[in-house]
């Protein structure tokens, strides 16, 4: 018979050392994971490199591990444990999600799992970490250097005068390693105190006491009355009330939200520096670090702008030396509060044959007149300002003159306050004051000047901003003046702040924007993602504390001098090809609002295909349209960032920007298909050139299936709005007719109230008359059972009475009967009847008052019934 053949199956092979022998590291490349459970009971730290032999980054963590081992291994025992093999103990009991996986184990605690970069230095500072996860601070000058430290401090003071320590410090040691546990970013610095003259620097004064140090806020003591002292606890506690000044970003490189969740917070400012964790100094970061703390410092920033002095200052250079009193004039013209806050608005040059300005400053400030007994408007803050611009723009055409060799001011009532106002002094200063201004050649001709609402120029070629950073405007003024102490909580535009390590995250900050061939790898980029922009620092400048203020002051103000950065593949080759123009970036502007053409542009990707399927219609298209007139472009919109106005989420998308007005740009119809026929239609329909030459046969023609076309086209959306039109109508009347029968139903309700509001106050009567009724029935019984009561006690006194009688009759009766026998004299006799008479009379009365009493009772019961 036959039989079924066998599975043949090739049994794996026998795992090799991933490690060579040589090496400081322990290979169990069988997965002896009860070996290495023994290998941890001898020693105080144990690192454990979970591998899989095949893993692309298990290998390239291997040599980083030799490195830290060959640092480390008289401290620290590192142990491999190959967890791929399918015969080992580590594979049966071990399920990791990933390769490699590091696990640290300070005694009998853990496992503590580092996440962060296979890197050497950063591995050796996280190990360093758990082997003294507390830092002893002997002296007030390391005391100062743990607390001046960016990362958040926590610091527990203890007496070591009984042995083997002091209560508490082993709680307070367990809980350093839970904090490692839970970060593995060891955001949290954990030391210890044991001189008592040191711990009172920081209010510490009994053994046991744990303080959390932090430079924005208030630095708070471990409650102990509220929370139970135990490690997690305190890990708890410290992680909840720490203060992040500034956070490190370590993408581990595969998919992950770390990035997007922190953008979604808000604008951040990401800084790219080169680090060593194992370095004892940073000066780089501590600048940063300094400036991160000025900017995070509320409680002792002033609650409004910082100062700026007038542009009106004798010191100023906008005064000129041929006016001698100019300072004079303008002290005399208005008086300015002690601290005012102050604002640069620059209008634009009146005549183009002038190389004059205007430079207005504007100030919010308080009245002279009636005001409250106490107003104290020392600054302002930005919505101050920004209604102050609104009414300087109503009334701008007051100071708009060609030249002024005054100063000329103006006073604006405040909409919030009536005893505010706001200033506004404006002064002519020549043209080179104005570092923005380029040296272009006068055109004797008069501009039309129209302003809008908001203060801008129709002519957007020399248009100038009106308020801006007068830094970026007047080199002489100083860009200090600007005060950046506690700005975060005086602006809506607050920033984040994240450092990343450019040795190992390079590659975002080109994506950013940063040169590739930079010889140092610092850069600092903000990023907007729900305004969706981005600016960069000049690469040009040094990345110093006084350069990030200047960034950050530039991005807190109202209208933020910075220039928006758009990026571009340089390696890409732009020519033309067919008449079609490859637009960048950087030639955007030239080529579509600068040029004298109409011109069609195509938003495509490399990655598109049905953009792909549309180049032989636009090479067609680029062929029969006049070069003179029109321009057929594209842009690659992955290789290349554009304005936000122009961004599309669609691919292709096609817009036609006509000549003369190209802020009035056209996107092609969806729901038409884009062919050669639809394009030209579009085009012309859009265009603003008109043809000089006369039209031929062909030309009419084509006019007329033109206009056919647009008519049919015209009478169908006709016909649509009829229809829609239509079932407006139907829809309005069963509107019309719910809310008829809304309003029957609205009546009804009415009238069912009406009545049982009526019912109610019946009820309401009725229940008043049947309370009377209870209360006079209740008095009545009340008065019933004291009668009653009072019978009960005549009854009882008649009983009484009716014992002794009869007693008496008993006693009467043993003396008759002894008188009987002795045979008495008639006297006796007589006396005998005399007390039966007596007797008899006694009896009769108390019978008789018994009947009275129940005739009387009789009486009253009577009377009740009848009552009731």
């Amino acid at each position: 018979s036959c039989s079924r053949a066998k599975d043949v199956t090739m049994p794996a092979k026998l795992p090799v050392n991933f490690f060579p022998p040589s090496s400081p590291v322990i290979d169990l490349f069988r997965g002896q994971l009860e070996q290495a459970e023994q290998l941890r009971q001898g020693s105080e730290v144990v690192l454990y490199f979970f591998y899989a032999p095949w893993c692309g980054h298990s290998i390239a963590a291997r040599a980083e591990m030799e490195r830290v081992a060959g640092r480390l291994a008289d401290q620290v025992l590192f142990v491999a444990v190959n967890c791929w093999w399918n015969q080992g103990k580590c594979r049966k009991q071990k399920h990791f999600f990933y390769f490699p996986v590091i696990h640290l184990y300070h005694r009998s605690f853990g496992p503590i799992e580092y996440k962060g970069p296979m890197s050497a230095v950063y591995i050796e500072k996280f190990v360093r970490r758990v082997m003294t996860p507390l830092l002893y601070i002997s002296s007030r000058s390391k005391l100062l250097d743990f607390l001046s430290n960016y990362e958040p401090g926590v610091v527990g003071f203890f007496e070591f005068n009984a042995s083997p320590q002091p209560p508490g410090y082993l709680t307070f040691f367990t809980s350093a390693l839970h904090s490692l546990k839970k970060d593995y970013l060891g955001t949290i610095r954990f030391g210890v105190i044991t001189d008592k003259r040191v711990a009172a620097e920081i209010s510490l004064e009994h053994s046991g006491s744990v303080y959390l140090h932090r430079h924005a806020n208030t630095s708070l003591i471990y409650p102990k009355d509220i929370m139970n002292f135990t490690a997690e606890n305190i890990c708890k506690w410290a992680l909840e009330n720490r203060e992040m000044l500034i956070r490190w970003l370590r993408p581990h490189g595969g998919k992950s939200l770390l990035l997007n969740n922190e953008l979604k917070k808000g604008p951040a400012l990401l800084i790219f520096i080169p680090y060593n964790p194992l370095a004892e100094f940073h000066p780089l970061l501590d600048e940063i670090t300094k400036v991160a703390l000025e900017y995070h410092k509320c409680n002792k920033s002033q609650a409004a702008e910082p100062d700026v002095q007038p542009l009106g200052d004798t010191d100023s250079p906008a005064f000129d030396s041929s006016v001698p009193d100019a300072a004079l004039r303008f002290s005399e013209s208005f008086s300015i509060a002690k601290y005012p806050c102050c604002n640069t608005v620059v209008l634009p040059q009146w005549h183009s044959i002038s190389r004059t300005h205007n430079v207005c400053e504007l100030c919010v400030n308080q009245t002279l007149g009636v005001k409250p007994n106490k107003v104290h408007v020392p600054h302002c803050n930005f919505l101050e300002i920004e209604a102050a611009l609104d009414s300087f723009y109503l009334q701008e055409h007051t100071f708009f003159q060609v030249i002024s060799n005054t100063i000329e001011c103006s006073n604006f009532l405040s909409f919030y306050s009536p005893f505010s106002y706001y200033t506004a002094c404006c002064r002519t200063v020549n043209r080179h004051f104005l570092s923005f201004i380029s040296s272009e050649k006068t055109i004797f001709q008069t501009p039309k000047v129209a302003f809008s609402s908001h203060g801008k120029k129709d002519n957007t070629q020399f248009s100038i901003p009106h308020i801006e950073d007068r830094n970026c405007f007047i080199p002489d003024l100083n860009i200090s003046s600007m005060n950046i102490t506690g700005l975060s909580c005086r602006t809506n535009k607050t920033l984040n702040l994240y450092l990343l390590d450019s040795n190992l995250f390079w590659i975002y900050a080109e994506r950013l924007g940063a040169s590739r061939s930079t010889h140092l790898k610092e850069f600092a980029a903000i990023v907007d993602l729900k305004e969706e922009v981005h600016y960069v620092l000049d690469q040009n400048q040094s990345l110093v504390g006084h350069t990030l203020e200047n960034f950050i002051k530039n991005f807190s103000v109202l209208y933020s001098p910075l220039k928006r950065h758009l990026v571009d593949d340089p390696s890409v080759h732009f020519h033309e090809q067919h008449g079609i123009t490859e637009v960048t970036t950087n030639t955007f502007h030239e080529t579509v609002f600068l040029s004298e053409k109409n011109v069609l542009l195509l938003y495509y990707a490399q990655w598109c295909g049905f953009c792909a399927s549309l180049n032989h219609i636009f090479i067609q298209l680029a062929r029969l349209l006049p070069p003179n007139n029109f321009t057929v472009a594209r842009i690659d919109v992955t290789r290349n960032d554009l304005p936000w106005e122009f961004m599309t989420d669609r691919l292709p998308t096609i817009l036609f920007f006509p000549h003369q007005r190209k802020e009035q740009s056209v996107k092609f119809p969806e729901d038409f298909s884009v062919n050669l026929p639809n394009l030209l239609k579009f085009i012309l329909h859009h265009s603003s050139f008109s043809s000089s030459e006369p039209c031929t046969k062909e030309c009419l023609h084509k006019e007329s299936l033109l206009q056919q076309g647009h008519i049919s086209h015209l009478e169908r959306e006709i016909q649509k709005l009829r229809s829609e039109i239509s079932a407006l109508h139907q829809a309005h009347d069963q509107l019309e007719a719910q809310l008829s029968e809304a309003r029957r139903e609205e009546q009804r309700l009415q009238q069912q109230k009406h009545t049982l509001e009526k019912q109610h106050k019946t009820l309401q009567l009725h229940s008043e008359q049947l309370q009377a009724t209870y209360d006079q029935k209740n008095q009545e019984l009340l008065e019933m059972a004291e009668k009653l009561q009072e019978l009960a006690d005549a009854s009882e006194n008649l009983l009484k009475e009716n014992a002794l009688l009869r007693i008496l009759v008993a006693s009467r009766e043993g003396k008759l009967q002894s008188k009987d026998e002795m045979k008495e004299p008639p006297q006796s006799e007589q006396t005998l009847s005399e007390d039966n008479d007596l007797l008899l009379s006694t009896a009769t009365a108390t019978e008789e008052k018994r009947i009275d009493n129940i005739d009387t009772l009789e009486t009253e019961h009577s009377s009740g019934n009848r009552t009731e």
